[in-house]
């Protein structure tokens, strides 16, 4: 794993290969849907690393045996609409009692400023450690915009998961939240003149539910 700052670019063979199959524009949708979960897993294999742990004695078949355990530390995952739904179900498989809450972010074309038109988050989000997953980090601003609306409803810690990342968007949200850690399975190059990620792997949207 490669860090720069708060960055966290997970290098890994099996990402570099999923992430390899992510971007082929022969994809299908269903399989596109399968390597977004599988990538979300290994990159949140990461993010959760410094998880804390209490040891506990249990009895196997053999004999007692102290082991350790995550020491129920809360977790919210926050999905950024709609593209974000697609990592959920992988972060469930790694810790399958943490909450979700949601946020729906657009960006009003007169004012350009940030709209929130939902907002769900868990009754005890307080009490909670966030990791807020949108699979595209290009322009960095629904992320911001996401981040300052998840510290309103907790001041624990607060991590920010994405597939893809345009230095662009990485450079934002170290701007504008630098106690914010950054996981993401690639760094690419630039952004397009139309805000897409270069190389890239297209709308993550589109190519999760199929509507492109």
């Amino acid at each position: 794993m490669s860090e720069h700052n708060t960055l966290h670019v997970i290098d890994h063979p099996l990402v570099h290969h999923k992430l390899s199959h992510l971007r082929d524009e022969r994809t299908p949708c269903k399989e596109f849907r399968e390597l977004v979960e599988e990538l979300t897993m290994l990159i949140g294999y990461e993010a959760t690393r410094d998880l804390p742990l209490k040891e506990v004695e249990i009895k196997t078949p053999v004999a007692m045996a102290k082991v350790k355990i995550i020491s129920g530390k809360k977790i919210a995952f926050v999905p950024v609409l709609r593209a974000g739904l697609g990592m959920v179900e992988g972060l469930l498989n790694l810790v399958p009692n943490a909450r979700v809450g949601h946020i729906g972010l657009y960006r009003d074309p007169a004012t350009l400023e940030p709209v929130t038109y939902y907002c769900k988050m868990p009754a005890d989000m307080e009490e909670r450690d966030a990791i807020i997953v949108d699979p595209m980090l290009a322009t960095g601003g629904s992320a911001s915009d996401a981040i300052s609306k998840v510290k309103q409803y907790t001041k624990k810690n607060i991590k920010l998961m994405c597939i893809l990342a345009a230095p662009e968007g990485v450079a934002r949200v170290q701007k504008d939240h630098p106690d914010v850690e950054i996981f993401v399975a690639g760094l690419d190059d630039h952004l397009n003149d139309h805000g897409y990620i270069v190389p890239g792997l297209g709308d993550a949207g589109d190519r999760i539910f199929g509507t492109k």
